[in-house]
């Protein structure tokens, strides 16, 4: 083949299966390899290296090859700088923009490595050049004049690597199954959450009306109420299912404890609405009496902050929704960087819209019914996922009760 290039990786190369990732991918798109350098460690602790000379039949392949080995931790010996070209408008990218991965990532500014802050995958590196920074920033947020980084050189990306010792998510990690016993993995979840808590660490929730539907809300408002829970990330479906079970007793109009409809239940999602319009806010709500308790009750009465993300289905919605979708996006991502769990249930959409926001070092659990949802999640990006085929009436219920015996036995 006429167009070749080197590459270097280095790191736990072996274990962590990405040695073998970038084989498949180089024979994937139809290019060669050679290996010229191979050091593996001897210890536990060492890492191994190894230098390949990767080559395709035309210049254009080559470079889509490397890009891709680019995400997965490759690089080139030698690393010039960055390239930077000012943005011509707000929202407008220069040609060639760099995009980002959701992997802790470098940049060799004037000779120096920084890294890259708040991380996320898709979007772009504008460098600070008073504070000499960068910063990911999504299209919304690139101003006119802002340096942007473009193209793959003087960028590293560290690829994940699987822990030497196995841990608590590393017996699951990035499979989905709904053969496997499902307590066995509540528990295990349970125990992470609770070495989490013991380091300081935050969990997020990011939740789904079917947490109210199948009888899990009295579960999640007690991980709330007793500090598991420090942010909540939903939308106006599951605030208002939950609002209308602690006043009505029903959910879209069915009774939460029985499983029959009511008499004229279909209107109590709107009534439950219009009491929170008629507060002015769900906090105003607690505050008031109108709401005694439920989800978004322990919310309130903990501090724990919720963001609310609307949808063009939402009945109302509620006042504290919010509708704009760059805005909801920039209330999640002033909690998602200092979140190390994010327990994803019952919601596709919402997932997916945090996962794209998440660095991949967050530690994700997604549960759903449908594994195909949970796959998804995966595929668009959010591979540290792990994967629990469940439906949230199961889920929740076990996890609280994992929680509370294993919180007793320490």
């Amino acid at each position: 083949m006429e167009f070749c290039r080197e590459i270097e990786l280095e790191g736990h190369i072996i274990d962590s299966g990405v040695m073998t990732l970038v084989f498949d991918r180089i024979m994937d798109m139809g290019g060669e390899f050679e290996i010229l350098t191979f050091n593996v460690g001897k210890q536990k602790t060492d890492t191994s290296y190894a230098r390949l000379r990767v080559a395709a039949h035309a210049e254009g392949q080559l470079e889509a090859i490397l890009s891709e080995l680019h995400r997965l931790g490759a690089r080139t010996p030698e690393i010039d700088d960055i390239t930077l070209v000012p943005a011509e408008g707000d929202r407008i990218v220069p040609k060639g923009f760099y995009s980002t991965t959701n992997h802790p990532t470098f940049v060799k500014y004037q000779g120096e490595w920084l890294p890259v802050e708040n991380i996320e995958m898709d979007c772009h590196i504008v460098i600070d050049e008073e504070q000499k920074r960068a910063f990911c920033t999504p299209i919304s947020k690139i101003k006119a004049g802002n340096l942007v980084v473009v193209s793959e050189g003087g960028v590293r990306v560290v690829y994940p690597e699987r822990p030497r010792k196995v841990s608590t998510f590393e017996f699951m990690h990035g499979t989905v199954s709904s053969e496997r016993p499902s307590e066995a993995i509540i528990a295990k979840i349970a125990r992470e959450i609770l070495v989490m808590k013991q380091k300081g660490e935050k969990i997020a929730l990011v939740g789904g009306p079917a947490i109210v539907h199948t009888g899990a809300a009295d579960a999640l408002a007690k991980m709330i109420r007793t500090g598991y829970i420090d942010v909540l990330f939903a939308g106006n479906a599951l605030a208002t299912h939950d609002i209308e079970s602690n006043l009505f007793g029903t959910s879209l109009g069915m009774n939460v404890k029985t499983g029959t409809l009511v008499t004229g239940g279909h209107k109590h999602h709107i009534c439950a609405i219009s009491e929170i319009m008629r507060a002015g806010s769900i906090k105003n709500a607690v505050d008031q009496g109108v709401v005694t308790g439920g989800i978004m009750y322990e919310c309130v009465k903990k501090g724990v902050p919720f963001v609310l993300a609307g949808s063009i289905r939402d009945d109302g919605p509620l006042p504290d929704v919010i509708t704009d979708v760059v805005e909801a996006q920039d209330a999640m991502r002033r909690h998602i960087h200092d979140i190390g769990m994010v327990l994803m249930v019952g919601t596709l959409l919402h997932s997916i819209a945090v996962g794209n926001c998440l660095p991949s070092y967050v530690k994700t659990v997604c549960v759903d019914i449908n594994p195909a949802s949970v796959t998804k999640l995966m595929d668009r990006g959010t591979t540290q996922a792990i994967g629990v085929v469940s439906d949230a009436g199961t889920f929740l219920p076990l996890l609280c009760e994992q929680l509370k015996e294993q919180k007793e036995k320490c």
